[in-house]
Formats: structure tokens, sequence, C-alpha cells
């Protein structure tokens, strides 16, 4: 039985100097600044940010009496189902797709890729251009049908048009796992299957999608943490929240009652909160949903 070979470091201290880059960078951008939110969600400032007093939980039980920020609870629960929900299902559809294909498979799933390489802020105002009231050319094909495109004022288009623009972006990223997924998968249970008389149907339900449920809940955690911090860039791009606050997800009005508002205190304690749930929701995901997850 060959024996495995360990890495020894000679001196005691050298681990930690290869540590150390990394740790400093993950107390300097992570712990230090969620250490900060969590010490002025505690404040409350001046209107010139000059001074400030120590309220104990009054920005947070002012928060839960606040309509609009309970409003956009709402929204973003919506937000986030839709975009972790249609990015998996499109991604899944257009994996399976790509790993069946045999010519131009190389050039369709660099197509497919690309959308990982754009900002956020630039996937927003792109779709924005493409959807616009009055020079999209989607819009065009809308008025043809029948359909008054306009989501500058109609909470459901501007909804809808969010959506899009998030899912688009995430994608690729979806994609590439749900590919190197399905590329591991062993042919010759796909050949066995299809020898015994099982349809492309049922070889995806039986063989192929319980092969990929270690991929699919590791998208599910990284689609649902996207959708609540990432979509900022897309969400400021495009509706800015509006109209009214049909669109204002929680990491917007963090962004709008902090910089906007200059309400330091207020918006610290809305991210302590949306750090809150999302830390809850992954202890939820990896607790309950890992259970279903055939490794």
């Amino acid at each position: 039985m060959a024996m495995e070979k360990r890495v020894v470091f000679r001196s005691a201290w050298l681990p930690y100097v290869l540590l150390l880059p990394q740790i400093t960078i993950t107390v300097m951008f992570f712990f230090w600044p969620a250490a900060q939110a969590v010490y002025f969600s505690f404040q409350l400032q001046d209107a010139f940010g000059m001074t400030s007093q120590f309220v104990w939980f009054d920005n947070y039980t002012y928060l839960f009496r606040d309509s609009h920020y309970l409003s956009s609870f709402k929204v973003t629960a919506f937000f986030s189902v839709m975009v972790a929900t249609t990015g998996i299902l499109i991604s899944l559809m257009l994996a399976t797709m790509a790993d069946s294909v045999v010519r131009g498979a190389l050039a369709y799933k660099t197509f497919l890729i690309w959308p990982y390489a754009v900002a956020p802020a630039i996937a927003g105002v792109l779709w924005a251009f493409i959807f616009a009231p009055s020079i999209g050319i989607v819009t065009y094909f809308l008025k043809k049908f029948g359909v008054d495109w306009n989501w500058i004022i109609n909470s459901e288009q501007a909804m809808l048009l969010v959506v899009i623009a998030s899912v688009w972006k995430q994608i690729s990223y979806n994609f590439l796992f749900f590919l190197a997924g399905l590329q591991s998968i062993p042919k010759s249970l796909i050949e066995a299957a299809a020898i015994d008389g099982a349809g492309p149907f049922r070889r995806f339900w039986t063989i192929v999608f319980p092969l990929l449920s270690p991929t699919t809940f590791f998208l599910l955690v990284m689609n649902v943490i996207y959708a609540f911090f990432d979509t900022f860039g897309v969400n400021d791009a495009t509706t800015q929240g509006g109209p009214g606050d049909a669109t204002k997800i929680l990491v917007y009005k963090v962004y709008y009652d902090g910089v906007k508002a200059a309400d330091l205190g207020g918006s610290s304690a809305q991210s302590v909160i949306l750090m809150a749930i999302v830390i809850t929701l992954t202890v939820i995901q990896f607790r309950y949903i890992e259970r279903r997850v055939q490794y």
C-alpha cells in the first residue's frame, strides 16, 4: 500500500506567513466592514455626519415600522426566487444542449460564456437600451403585437426587466458548472439506460439530474447570494429601485438610504439585517436541503 506524501514545513512560522496575505485581505475587506456596519447600526448621526449618538436598537425598531422597508422585503423575496430558479433552469437546459452538440460545440459554448465577462452595471445598461420605451428593439416588436411596453412607469414590466438582466448575467456562471457536471457523468450509464429502452426524458430525470444534485445545490446557494448582493449594479443601472419602490431590493435600499438619504445608522442596520438573512438562508440550505443531495 503506497503511503500518502505529506508536505512538511521546516519552519514553524512559514505557513502563517504564506497565509498572511489572504488573512489580511479577508480582515480588511470582509470582517472590518462588517464590524463597522454593526457598530454604526447602533448610532444616530446628525445631518452633517459630524457627531453621533448611541441609540441602542432604535434604528432596528424604526426599520420594522417602516412600510417602505417591509415592502422591500417582499420585492427581494420575489426577485431572488425568480432570479435563482429561472437562471438555474435555463442554464441547465443550455448545458444539456451544449453537451450533446457535435458540430460547432466550441463556438456555442464560447457564445454562452461571454456574458460572464460583462459587468453587472453594463448588463443593466445593455438591457435597458434593448427594452427602452422609445428606441428599444424589443419594444418595437412588442408594439407590433399590441403590447404597450414602458418599464419606466409600469412596475411589473420594471421587475421583469431587472429579472431578465440579472438572469442573463448569471447564466454563464451556472452554465459552466452544469456543463462540467454533465461531462463528468460516465457515458456508459447513459448508454446502458438507452439500451434498456429508457427515452431521453427518462434518462435525464433518473440518471443525469440525480448525479447533478451536488452541482445544483451549490448553484442554488450561489444564486441566492447573487440575487441578494451582486444584482445591485443591474438595479442601479436600470430602474434605480423604481417606479416607486417596485424594484427596490434590500441591497439597493441599503445604498439609497446610506448614500442618497444620508442615514448612516439606518443603512448600517439594514446591511446587518441583510447579512443575517443571507447567513440564515445559507445555513438552512446546508442543514436541510443538502440532505437530499446525492454525493
